[in-house]
C-alpha cells in the first residue's frame, strides 16, 4: 500500500501521511466493507481517494502544459527497450513524471480507473485526463529510449 501511496505524493513524509490517513479512514469504516471484491481492492480504492482529496486539498495537483515532442522509433527498438528495464526503472521513471501526468498515468494505467472517473475525482475534463496521459506515455516512451540507448552504449552494443 505504501507504494500506491508513494506514486500520488511528492516525498515519503506526504505518501506516510497519506498512507496513515487511510489506514485510520480503514478502520473506522470496517463494518461498511460487504465482502464484494477483494479486501485489499477496498483498502486500495480508500487510499486512492484519499490521495486524492490530500493532494487537492494540499494544492499539488498541477497540470504542466509543456507540449512533449513526439519521437518516432522503430518498433523494435523499442520492444527491446521495454523488455531490458526492469519494473523499478519503470516505476522510477513514472515517479519522476510532472505531477499531472504521474497522477493521471497512475490511475488509469495502473489503478484501472477510466477517463470519466479520473475526471471526475481531479476535477477536470475527460479531455483533459486523455491528453495528459498521452502526454505522459510519449515522456515515458522517450525516457524508456534513452535508457536503454544508454544501456546500449555502456556494453558496447548496436542499438539497431
Amino acid at each position: 500500500m505504501f507504494g500506491v501511496s508513494m506514486r500520488y505524493a511528492q516525498n515519503r513524509a506526504l505518501a506516510e501521511d497519506i498512507l496513515q490517513e487511510s489506514f485510520i479512514k480503514v478502520f473506522k469504516s470496517i463494518k461498511t466493507y460487504k465482502g464484494e471484491g477483494s479486501f485489499e481492492g477496498w483498502m486500495r480504492r480508500i487510499l486512492v481517494h484519499t490521495a486524492l482529496r490530500y493532494i487537492d486539498k494540499e494544492k499539488r495537483y498541477r497540470c504542466a502544459d509543456e507540449e512533449i515532442e513526439s519521437i518516432s522509433v522503430d518498433k523494435s527498438v523499442l520492444n527491446d527497450a521495454m523488455q531490458s528495464l526492469e519494473h523499478e526503472e519503470l516505476m522510477k521513471l513514472v515517479d519522476n513524471l510532472p505531477d499531472g501526468y504521474r497522477q493521471i498515468f497512475s490511475l488509469y494505467a495502473i489503478e484501472g480507473f477510466t477517463h470519466k472517473e479520473i475526471a471526475e475525482k481531479l476535477d477536470i475534463s475527460i479531455g483533459t485526463s486523455k491528453s495528459q496521459l498521452a502526454r505522459a506515455r510519449k515522456l515515458l516512451k522517450t525516457k524508456v529510449i534513452e535508457l536503454y540507448k544508454r544501456s546500449v552504449a555502456q556494453n558496447g552494443q548496436s542499438a539497431g
